[in-house]
């Protein structure tokens, strides 16, 4: 089984993707760390007790990483169209404790697993061979954390939580059919819409928030 396990803002840089939390959700969302592996950076922020939101962007102090960088961000041109058209909130990734058996299921929609780390993090995570989101991010990342779980609970609790989730796409029905196929569970509400398009509610201290 697949399960949700956080949302990821895909930026043009990491300034402007902890800008747009902030106007969206009226929180500071406080930083995680650098990845080794990918050259890239993050920040964080608690969403539950095993739930979270990612702020990911290429870390130009990093050297380059010599593979493709996942969530697509090799391709700067795709991730900044995204970003003006409004696609901010642009992947997801789902855990499970069964890695090696879904892509033995569905190799060409998820690729391989390769080996990341997070300061004293480490964990595994499906990776496709040009770095890009499967199925244009439609689909989540499967990753499996290891015997410790979601790094959740160790994260600073600013009151926020997921409240809904939801995807805009021209064919619901194959979203919802394929999110079936590979057992994900708490998958996103999909209604119609132009293109594929997500979007978070989320409780904050101030209120309700939108975030996309």
């Amino acid at each position: 089984m697949l399960t949700l396990d956080h949302l990821a803002v895909v930026a043009p840089s990491l300034a402007e993707g902890i800008a747009h939390v902030r106007a969206s959700l009226d929180l500071d969302i406080p930083e995680g760390g650098r990845h080794r592996e990918m050259g890239t950076r993050n920040h964080l922020l608690r969403l539950g007790d095993a739930l979270f939101l990612e702020v990911i962007a290429v870390d130009p102090e990093a050297p380059p990483p010599g593979r493709p960088r996942w969530f697509g961000l090799d391709d700067a041109a795709a991730v900044r169209a995204d970003w003006e058209a409004g696609r901010r909130l642009r992947a997801f990734v789902a855990r499970t404790h069964d890695l090696d058996g879904l892509l033995g299921r569905h190799p060409d929609l998820f690729g391989q697993a390769a080996r990341m780390s997070r300061g004293d993090l480490a964990w595994r995570f499906a990776l496709r061979d040009d770095g890009s989101l499967p199925g244009d991010g439609l689909l989540p990342c499967p990753m499996d954390w290891g015997p410790a779980g979601s790094p959740a609970r160790a994260m600073p609790d600013l009151g926020a939580r997921l409240t809904h989730f939801r995807a805009e796409h021209p064919e619901p029905s194959k979203a919802t059919a394929l999110y079936g196929a590979i057992g994900l569970s708490e998958a996103p509400e999909i209604r119609p819409g132009p293109a594929l398009r997500f979007t978070a509610e989320i409780a904050t201290p101030a209120g309700p928030r939108t975030l996309s």
